[in-house]
């Protein structure tokens, strides 16, 4: 399988820039720093126009991933406004306050998606068995399952990364993300056999407070770059080579 690249992105210009990178699909949000949330509309639209995959985060609030029926209403909602936005599909989780996926609330959430690519997100990070998890995201037709193997970053989840992956088999793609950038990407790749990976490809960037305003201080804030983009997937196509050369 080729190696794949996902980027995630709050804004239109980090959607440039993974066009202009080459990624092969964009993960879509809002507030990036609150861990993504559900992105507006108007950007759902001009991302459907870039020419690469986009995926929207749906994801109503910040916090757990325990959302109760009203929520539920407005994540439907927000999954038939990506697919009139002309988005190729969303990213989406729930579980309960057990530790295991809502099943009954990701079989109605994928009812609504239906004929849309979605992606099971870092929930399944949250729960007690990711083995069982896999299990029901294959079952509800999810194509693939972000992942830090349970940890903080990839390098802490590698192991059970690795497990993950030997689970899925070719029933789902076990994407890795967390903490990913080209220096441990080969590394990673490695180590777990996972092909599939997800990053921010951002860089810290000054903020000049008198731009900013409305009380908001003058930190630093994150943007998306091409170039780091374009080193992943130049790590990428190293790997494609030797996974190549080895068969």
């Amino acid at each position: 399988m080729r190696a794949t690249l996902e980027v995630c992105v709050d804004t239109l210009e980090g959607v440039e820039a993974c066009v202009e990178g080459e990624v092969d699909r964009i993960e879509l949000c809002s507030a990036l720093p609150l861990g993504g949330l559900t992105p507006s509309h108007g950007l759902m639209r001009a991302a459907a126009k870039c020419g690469v995959p986009a995926y929207a985060m749906i994801r109503p609030r910040q916090g757990d991933f325990c959302f109760n029926a009203r929520e539920i209403t407005l994540m439907q909602d927000d999954i038939a406004a990506a697919r009139e936005a002309g988005l190729a599909g969303v990213v989406l989780g729930v579980a309960t306050v057990e530790g295991v996926l809502d099943k009954d609330a990701l079989e109605m959430l994928s009812e609504t998606s239906a004929g849309m690519g979605r992606t099971l997100h870092r929930v399944i990070d949250t729960v007690e068995d990711r083995l069982a998890a896999i299990d029901l995201a294959v079952l509800l037709g999810f194509e693939r399952i972000l992942s830090s193997g349970g940890a903080p970053t990839v390098l802490e989840g590698q192991n059970a990364l690795a497990a993950m992956r030997a689970h899925a088999g070719d029933r789902i793609e076990i994407m890795a993300g967390s903490g990913l950038k080209p220096e441990n990407l080969g590394e990673i790749a490695r180590a777990t056999g996972i092909r599939s990976f997800h990053a921010s490809c951002s860089v810290s960037v000054g903020v000049d407070h008198e731009i900013v305003g409305f009380g908001f201080s003058s930190s630093a804030a994150r943007q998306t770059s091409a170039r780091k983009i374009r080193d992943m997937k130049d790590v990428l196509k190293r790997l494609d080579l030797a996974d190549q050369t080895r068969n």
